[in-house]
């Protein structure tokens, strides 16, 4: 028996657009609630929201009767912190602050088995593996993990050729906030300097035959992110609706 086929992958490479949110609630509970809103997949933070590895395998967990595909982004690309996602049973990582092609394929080998990669064998005793039932788990696995990358500041935008052709890189995510920042444009990502960037690196991606993503709480920016060839979007923050929704509450009943 294979390991589980990753239909986000799949779909992917099919040229879908998926449509996702993330998660920043750390909430095994809320995670379940948004399962059922219809996203093709739903992204658990593990960066800047308040996450371990025990709130993030609970997520996991909770979306897996969901039709969202659960992807989880590390705190930052340590082949541990790879390791141990993959094992509670993530198929899809997101990897913050890449910077260069030797960072990605470093990221490439911790995703793998050997020979090709470096990642511990012990498949027998985690979720991914199904705990020793998926006897067929550590030949199987490789191909259906699927590995994103973001592209978020300056050194990343200049090494982008560069890791476009890494063998392995599923998806490059370019980071608008982080970026704007970096660039000397803080909370400004719609700055005309940010557009044309943030537009030609996602054709740029996309024309390597790589799946460009991002994340756009901004209809124009994506419906533009999307024209230039965006193929896994982040339409929404949990947090940001819960705030937003509450916020428009209050002022529609204490006006």
């Amino acid at each position: 028996m294979p390991a589980p086929k990753n239909t986000f992958k799949a779909a992917l490479l099919n040229g879908d657009t998926l449509i996702g949110c993330w998660l920043s609630l750390a909430n095994s509970h809320s995670a379940e609630a948004m399962g059922v809103a219809g996203f093709d997949w739903l992204l658990i933070d593990g960066e800047h929201a308040p996450n371990d590895i025990r709130s993030m395998r609970e997520q996991i967990i909770a979306l897996d009767s969901s039709p969202s595909h659960a992807i989880v982004r590390l705190p930052i690309g340590e082949t541990y912190m790879v390791k141990q996602v993959l094992d509670i049973g993530a198929q899809t990582i997101l990897v913050p602050m890449v910077e260069s092609a030797d960072e990605a394929r470093a990221l490439v080998k911790a995703c793998r088995y050997p020979p090709t990669g470096v990642r511990g064998v012990g498949y027998a005793v985690t979720r991914a593996g199904k705990f020793g039932t998926i006897p067929d788990y550590g030949t199987t696995a490789d191909d259906q993990t699927c590995l994103l990358v973001q592209v978020e500041n300056r050194k990343g935008i200049d090494a982008l050729d560069d890791i476009l052709k890494v063998d392995g890189i599923d998806g490059v995510f370019v980071g608008p906030a982080d970026l704007a920042a970096d660039m000397g444009h803080m909370g400004d990502a719609m700055h005309p300097d940010m557009q044309h960037l943030i537009y030609n690196s996602i054709a740029k991606i996309a024309a390597a035959g790589v799946a460009p993503g991002i994340l756009s709480l901004n209809d124009e920016m994506t419906t533009k992110a999307m024209d230039a060839g965006a193929r896994f979007v982040a339409v929404g923050v949990d947090m940001l609706t819960l705030v937003n929704a509450s916020k428009d509450l209050v002022k529609k009943w204490k006006s």
